[in-house]
């Protein structure tokens, strides 16, 4: 592993007032390498007002280039092969990489906007290991219900109409019409909906499931699977089904409900009433990273009141810095409340579910299952 000296970490001037040395991230190698979801690192390709990226690379000197990777398997898969610095890795992947040693702790001190992060995500499980930090919160938001006005005059209340057979308002029924996340953490979607809709199985955490209740979820996936129209984690892919597809509801993520509407689409979303999973991302430092330097400098960049603010607006999350609330004009003053501040407490966010010495399914059996049931098995 590459050691924190690397950075060119602390100044020789002492500080006059309080007498003590600096720390601070030395020149930048030129170069920075990231994993990214889709639309997390833009630099002005798709609509030039979205560009966090040209500034950084002014300011540092650093050449940001970015792997787009579309589900938390395919980051992990990715970290796991090197050859990149940083990752924007979700619940469901970052305990993943910090117990696989794929990513290494990070040093808060060397990272000035770090004091400027919201404070319920600061500690947050999914990215704080022993006391350590094991990477930057960037964005965070809910998987929501996506669907066509045109189909749906009356927004949605449920999950029911991608869980259970039925008939959709325009009289039609919703076999190959609707759509469920390709990647087996959607198993605690089904969960959330049991845990709701039969009490009995005694759901508490989606991401806990004993064998009785992860029987009972993975039989409501498997009769789910007859409705499908896709397993969607491409979300061009999926916007292009929406538009052409006859696809008329879907989980999906704010970036694609933006999108589209941008795009003068019959979409919007809904927050059903059995709740919402959904993710808080952390920029992870690769355990291997071959420009440590220009990665801290990233990792403070992000978390600027304006980039934060600015991505929320173009991905349709919520910023891991409040400020970044009132710092971007792209955003607007509702923005945070439209996509979701004040619904953290209402959000299970993706975490990888751990077997705890046998009382809960491990993810290996999620992933497996979950090919299966994809698969028609």
């Amino acid at each position: 592993m590459r050691k924190i000296a690397l950075l060119s970490a602390i100044t020789t001037a002492l500080l006059a007032s309080a007498g003590v040395q600096a720390a601070e991230v030395g020149p930048g190698e030129g170069r920075l390498d990231i994993v990214a979801w889709p639309g997390y690192i833009e630099r002005g390709d798709s609509d030039k007002n979205y560009d966090w990226v040209t500034g950084f690379e002014k300011e540092t000197g650093c050449k940001v280039n970015v792997k787009t990777a579309a589900t938390s398997d395919e980051m992990v898969s990715l970290m796991a092969k090197g050859g990149y610095d940083l990752v924007t890795a979700s619940g469901d992947a970052s305990l993943r990489l910090i117990y696989g040693k794929r990513v290494q702790p990070v040093d808060v001190s060397l990272i000035p906007n770090w004091k400027t992060v919201d404070e319920r995500l600061q500690n947050a499980a999914w990215h704080t290991v022993d006391g350590k930090h094991y990477g930057t919160p960037y964005q965070w938001g809910p998987n929501v219900l996506m669907y066509s006005t045109k189909v749906f005059p009356k927004a949605p209340d449920s999950w029911a109409v991608v869980f259970d057979a039925e008939n959709l308002p325009d009289g039609k029924p919703n076999k190959g019409r609707v759509q469920a996340y390709d990647g087996p953490i959607y198993i605690a979607d089904a969960a959330l909906y049991l845990k709701a809709t039969q009490p009995a199985l005694g759901i508490t955490d989606p991401y806990q499931l004993n064998e009785e209740q992860y029987g009972a979820v993975i039989e409501l996936l498997r009769k789910q699977h007859d409705l499908i129209h896709r397993y969607w984690h491409d979300t061009t892919v999926q916007m292009s089904d929406f538009k052409n597809e006859g696809v008329a509801a879907s989980s999906a993520w704010p970036y694609q409900a933006n999108a589209l509407k941008a795009e003068g689409q019959p979409i919007a979303t809904a927050f059903p009433k059995e709740g919402v999973t959904g993710w808080a991302d952390t920029t992870m430092l690769h355990a291997e990273a071959a420009h440590p330097n220009c990665a801290y400098k990233w990792m403070n960049w992000s978390l600027e009141p304006k980039v934060q603010g600015d991505l929320a607006a173009w991905f349709g999350s919520v910023p891991a810095v409040p400020e970044g609330c009132k710092a971007s004009t792209l955003l607007g003053a509702e923005g945070c409340a439209t996509n979701g501040f004040e619904q953290f407490d209402k959000i299970a966010f993706w975490k990888t579910p751990q077997a705890e010495g046998g009382k809960f399914v491990p993810y290996s059996r999620w992933t497996q299952d979950y090919i299966g049931i994809m698969g028609g098995r």
